[in-house]
């Protein structure tokens, strides 16, 4: 709650203390969750956990649930059922597993019937349920999109959303303040995808790693909400916990009137307490950053890692001249699989696909951007002949939006393919995918190798420069479609959001009941509720040496095999690109495919950033079930070190000296042993021991194999009395139907807005 604390605070700080409910003395602090997005991947296997230890949703009024990854794109017109509509089994299988637990659980629910349904973090600020000052969650690393409202919001692994659907808390600790700050005018042409991306290429992926970044400065401030969002979507991927952009006139008159934001009397004293939510004078920041608008110009990535950009007037990087070796290797690996030679020029590289969307830029003003270009293009501007341009809308209703304003006659006349919402190519875990050696401008997040189909090439680029490059047939400077007279072009519309914020915000009572209502009707379970976490306690055998740096989660574990139910299974999964020739799908040489090592029980990777990327637990559920229980590696992603902690996993950081000389020995096929008691690792042949350091509080959980859930609950009270304080203080922040308000006849009781 409100700190008494007096020294000048961070906005951060701010959102930290009034959500912290308990504090241990090492600094781990039980902390409160405001708002939870699901969707059907990360939370199959947390459904089941809360069935198998007979726990209900705490607060289904606080919970949002969705499909979006899963879900085919194309139209709906014929659409009866998700199990008629979705032929690839496993995705189908993950969509009705959503369906069923939401039902059995009380979830509010956006499904593929309900013209809300759309990518999580497009449907939660669109709907008011994002609001300033909150904590949000979702099984989902890009939840770090929320923070453009002055949020505290991240992307957790599935265990944690399991944590948070029982307790409606996590474990966390505090991380580090950083500030970004961006002042001066930008030039014509840049827009806010241009800015993260050089961000990122400055600051590297792992730049923001153990920090909350607040994007501050003349540029953020003059953005608009959609364009802030953009920026904190991509925090992840500078290795960020989060980003967040203090609110201001911009947030609350973007919020003011949306379906789920408060109203009245509590709109007054959301106001006033959000007016409160901006770093003070004199706050200190861990790391500052300043840059000049002025030296951002339209930028795209030529590389497999959202660090690899260039200005789109520049050219291939050559890795000759490069003199650090690692990243050398790292860029001729990436030039090999992208099929790039050095020195090439950026606007010479031809593409086969298009694709404007994902939760990064799918929003109407990216829309208005990109239909823009395409006036700008001519009367008879047409995709180039070598192109497929996908447009896929970020939710239902930026769908029917852009439709009322004429911008789907615009691109459907221009050639571009107009779709439905969902996720779609960002990940290609539905049937939008490139095919091998394909190569596509792309709107999305990510650039991984594999990333948008096994074998397929991404350009990271602004919906502008995406639409530019299709009508083009390659990348192109945007700024050569800019200053063109547009008075003989039919003029876009422009409509209001809030004429399609129709639907009712309690939707009508359900009359049937469902089987096992009983579930979400139980109160918490005892405290003693036995633990499923493995004990670590010593691991020897066979160590894997990897000499990769940003390891990526797609590279773990390939999106194909997400479609699980179950955490168990993916074993075969594990590097599965690597290990399998994505032509001829035979076994290559890498080095999980070499005796001894497809019996490792250790990875020492000697790259920096292992794990980073993607929020799902799958990566480290992959390792696990092949029988690698610890890795070791100079740094790691900080989701993926908590997600390899709460699946009974070791990871263990050593100096960049340390984790070569243990990989010399896994290439000589000496095992190690790795002893969480004594915090060291062994080596053979009489060579010295290298001693490590883990969080004291989790080494305690691992060596005594503790679920984090059940020591949750018996803070119970704790909990108890601050939702009791925060409905007196922040009382829009809970659902119709919470703490005694009428609850509408819903089967379950579900808890409705």
């Amino acid at each position: 709650m409100p700190s008494p604390v007096s020294k000048p605070r961070t906005l951060y700080d701010k959102i930290w203390d009034d959500h912290v409910i308990d504090i241990q003395d090492d600094g781990l602090a039980l902390i409160y969750i405001d708002r939870h997005l699901v969707h059907e991947v990360t939370s199959p296997q947390a459904f089941e956990g809360l069935r198998n230890a007979d726990r209900a949703v705490r607060r289904p009024d606080c919970t949002l649930a969705t499909v979006d990854h899963n879900v085919p794109t194309d139209s709906r017109k014929n659409f009866a059922s998700v199990q008629s509509f979705i032929s690839e089994p496993d995705s189908r299988a993950q969509c009705v597993a959503l369906e069923e637990n939401v039902k059995e659980f009380g979830l509010t629910y956006f499904g593929m019937t309900d013209r809300r349904q759309g990518i999580v973090h497009i449907i939660g600020p669109e709907q008011g349920f994002t609001l300033p000052g909150i904590t949000c969650v979702c099984g989902d690393s890009h939840t770090s999109t929320h923070g453009a409202f002055g949020s505290l919001a991240f992307g957790i692994g599935t265990s944690e959303v399991e944590h948070v659907l029982a307790t409606q808390t996590l474990l966390q600790k505090k991380a580090k303040n950083m500030r970004i700050t961006v002042d001066g005018e930008l030039h014509e042409g840049v827009t806010s995808k241009d800015v993260v991306l050089h961000i990122i290429g400055l600051i590297g992926t792992a730049g923001g790693t153990g920090c909350v970044i607040e994007y501050a400065g003349s540029v953020f401030r003059g953005f608009s909400m959609e364009a802030r969002m953009s920026v904190c979507n991509m925090s992840i991927e500078a290795g960020a916990r989060a980003g967040m952009v203090a609110p201001d006139d911009v947030t609350f008159n973007y919020l003011r009137n949306r379906p789920l934001a408060p109203k009245g009397e509590a709109w007054d004293r959301a106001l006033a307490y959000w007016k409160s939510l901006k770093s003070d004078e004199g706050a200190n920041f861990d790391v500052e950053i300043n840059i000049r608008a002025e030296d951002i110009v339209p930028t795209v990535t030529w590389g497999t890692s959202p660090q690899d950009v260039a200005p789109i007037t520049g050219t291939v990087p050559d890795p000759t001249l490069i003199s650090d070796p690692g990243r050398r290797s790292s860029v001729e690996r990436s030039l090999k699989y992208m099929g790039l030679t050095p020195k090439t020029r950026i606007e010479d590289i031809v593409l086969d696909k298009v694709f404007i969307g994902s939760c990064t830029n799918s929003r109407i003003e990216d829309l208005r951007s990109a239909a823009t270009i395409v006036l700008a293009a001519g009367s008879g501007a047409k995709v180039a002949p070598n192109i497929h341009a996908m447009i896929v809308p970020g939710s239902g209703l930026v769908k029917q939006h852009a439709e009322a304003e004429g911008l789907d006659v615009i691109f459907k006349r221009a050639g571009f393919d107009w779709r439905e919402a969902g996720c779609s190519m960002c990940l290609g875990m539905n049937p939008d995918q490139l095919s091998p050696g394909e190569r596509c401008a792309s709107t999305s997040n990510r650039n991984f190798e594999g990333r948008q189909g096994a074998g397929g090439r991404t350009h990271l680029v602004s919906p502008a420069m995406a639409a530019a490059a299709a009508i083009k047939g390659r990348l192109t400077d945007v700024r050569k479609f800019l200053g063109v007279d547009l008075s003989s072009s039919a003029n876009m519309k422009v409509a209001s959001a809030f004429d399609f914020f129709t639907d009712p915000v309690l939707p009508p009572p359900e009359p049937e009941k469902l089987a096992q209502s009983e579930t979400s009707s139980k109160g918490l379970p005892p405290a003693e509720t036995p633990s499923s976490v493995a004990k670590f306690t010593v691991v020897s055998g066979i160590a894997a040496p990897l000499h990769i740096e940003n390891v990526d989660t797609d590279m773990i574990i390939p999106k194909q095999f997400l479609k699980t139910l179950k955490r168990t299974g993916l074993a075969n999964a594990l590097f599965y690109t690597l290990r399998k020739d994505p032509h001829t799908g035979e076994d290559t040489d890498f080095i999980l495919n070499r005796a001894p090592y497809g019996q490792a029980k250790i990875l020492v990777c000697t790259g920096k950033n292992f794990g980073c990327g993607s929020s799902r637990e799958h990566a480290p559920w992959s390792l696990n079930d092949f029988g690698i229980r610890c890795i070791i590696a100079p740094s790691f992603a900080d989701i993926f070190r908590n997600n390899t902690m709460q699946n009974g996993m070791l990871p263990v950081t050593l100096s960049d000296e340390e984790c070569r000389a243990l990989a010399e020995d896994a290439e000589a096929g000496l095992e190690l042993e790795v002893d969480l008691e004594k915090q060291e690792v062994r080596r053979a042949n009489g060579k010295p021991a290298i001693a490590f350091t883990t969080d004291p509080f989790r080494r305690h959980c691992l060596l005594n194999g503790l679920d984090d859930i059940a020591l949750t609950l018996q803070k119970v009270g704790a909990v108890e009395k601050f939702e009791q304080r925060r409905s007196e203080l922040w009382p829009w922040l809970d659902g119709f139907g919470y703490k005694g308000k009428k609850i509408p006849v819903r089967g379950l009781g579900k808890m409705d807005w």
